[in-house]
């Protein structure tokens, strides 16, 4: 593939069909918000199980996806559309998060037609939620370097050996693992599969990981003897890594990567002087990074809908993305210097959860690092 060629993110147009979708789905949300509990400050990375079936139950979950599984069959920039209003407004969305943006295409693309019809529908209805099994302890940002192996016995698999940092592993009812079935093997991306993994099965244990804002979204996962039916293995085996490296092109293509730091840049600007030179071009610039990336990844979801492949795309845009969103609290101490008070008023609330947040901006979805590399690979620099 020609380097300029792979680079290139076309803009994508808004059509009137999407604009009426817009103001559609803001009415059903602000509805289905204020039917919620109060909460301080309005993140979507908060877990409302009874949000995420509300959004299934009025057809706004799966909606790329064949009718057959549950899905509308709409684009996806009409998908971009939901996405936004879903995390501009901060709405609650991590208990569908996982399963609807990554684990529902990767079943409907490589499991069995009966997987599918089983897990796929009760994810477009918002009842299942899964988390994601690949990194582990002692391999940092090296995912080719996992030791969790599955060994193949009567009827199915026995898992041993351990995941960490598993988003919300104590309330998923399924992971999507990354194991090891064949060891020994000189080519480190070859050898690995995927398993579609029950979270009550026998021998899985799940210690969950409190992090520095006291929140326990993290866990380790730890597997002993965990037995796997045949049936639960995803796609063919040994084809684990090209499978997840498609996967995580649907973690890192949505508007998810660069609009955590929204709540923050709005008190910004509602707080901000119109007099104050320093503020306008502060704020200027931020305002103009958050167009672009929303420009860039709008272009992604048009690759996807014409089935193109992103992964550079990606890789870039998440990259951008987690460096404007890590620079949103600093720009507000720079510009304010307000004090962290988690129960202060809405300005200072949103600038003490993302101070704390943003350090993991970098790291989820791929290190900056990995991210790079990828970049600089696919540029033909390395």
């Amino acid at each position: 593939m020609d380097i300029a060629q792979s680079i290139v993110i076309r803009p994508a147009t808004s059509k009137p069909e999407q604009n009426r979708l817009r103001r559609e789905f803001r009415g059903f949300l602000t509805e289905a918000l204020a039917s919620l509990p109060p909460r301080k400050v309005r993140y979507w990375s908060e877990y409302s199980p009874a949000f995420s079936r509300m959004l299934g139950e009025a057809g706004w979950l799966g909606m790329t996806w064949p009718k057959r599984y549950g899905g509308a069959e709409r684009s996806q920039l009409e998908r971009f559309v939901v996405l936004e209003e879903l995390l501009a407004a901060g709405a609650p969305v991590s208990a569908h998060w996982v399963a609807e943006r990554q684990c529902g295409p990767l079943l409907m693309r490589y499991a069995s037609e009966a997987i599918c019809q089983e897990i796929v529908p009760r994810i477009a209805k918002g009842e299942l939620t899964f988390c994601i099994g690949l990194s582990e302890p002692d391999s940092g940002s090296d995912l080719a370097s996992i030791r969790t192996r599955a060994d193949k016995t009567d009827g199915g698999w026995l898992i041993n050996g351990a995941k960490l940092w598993t988003s919300h592993a104590f309330r998923a009812h399924y992971m999507s693992a990354l194991v090891r079935t064949t060891t020994g093997l000189e080519n480190r991306h070859t050898g690995m599969s995927q398993f579609l993994v029950d979270m009550k099965s026998k021998g899985l244990t799940v210690r969950p990981i409190r992090n520095m804002m006291g929140r326990r979204d993290f866990a380790e996962v730890v597997f002993e003897n965990v037995f796997v039916p045949d049936e639960h293995l995803i796609g063919n085996e040994g084809d684990g890594w090209k499978q997840v490296t498609t996967e995580l092109t649907f973690e890192r293509s949505g508007p998810d990567r660069y609009l955590s730091g929204v709540p923050l840049l709005c008190e910004m600007l509602d707080r901000a002087s119109a007099g104050d030179r320093l503020h306008a071009v502060e704020l200027g610039r931020a305002v103009a990074e958050l167009a672009n990336l929303r420009a860039m990844s709008r272009g992604i979801g048009q690759m996807l809908n014409e089935g193109e492949d992103p992964r550079l795309a990606t890789s870039i845009v998440k990259d951008f993305g987690a460096v404007h969103e890590q620079r949103m609290p600093e720009l507000a101490h720079a510009l304010f210097g307000a004090e962290l008070r988690p129960d202060g008023d809405t300005f200072e609330q949103a600038q003490s959860f993302l101070t704390q947040a943003a350090t993991c901006f970098s790291i989820r979805g791929g290190t900056r690092e990995i991210l790079r590399g990828i970049t600089a690979k696919g540029l033909g620099l390395r």
